[in-house]
């Protein structure tokens, strides 16, 4: 895989990343909020508005295009299970913005995925 493979495949996964955990922060700045008919139009006013969600989702966006590049040059059988690291990069996040807590569990699971990433990087 050479560097604009690889760039394009690490901004992808941090994109998705960053989305999540604004997606993540977004929902904490609305609070739980019940599923009816009568909140759909509160709820939904309040989430197309928060500034959280509207920058997730344009990640989200930019992600797919860099995808869309990344997957032109890397076979899908490799470039998908990059997307796995964007669980340890959330994770890792997670605990540091949002304040959510490691587990050794947690952990084994990361180091889990990030061998499993480097073994399919090398195939």
């Amino acid at each position: 895989m050479n560097l604009v493979s690889f760039s394009l495949i690490f901004a992808g996964v941090m994109l998705n990343a960053a989305a999540q955990i604004l997606m993540k922060a977004g929902t904490n700045a609305v609070g739980h909020f019940e599923f009816s008919l009568a909140n759909v139009m509160p709820i939904g006013w309040k989430l197309a508005t928060e500034w959280h969600i509207v920058t997730a989702l344009f990640c989200y966006g930019i992600s797919v295009v860099v995808w869309i590049l990344a997957l032109s040059r890397v076979p899908v059988s490799i470039a998908f299970p990059m997307l796995s690291m964007a669980y340890v990069v959330n994770a890792v996040a997670a605990k540091y913005l949002l304040g959510e807590d490691f587990s050794v569990t947690k952990l084994a699971g990361m180091g889990v995925i990030i061998l499993g990433v480097i073994i399919i990087s090398r195939a």
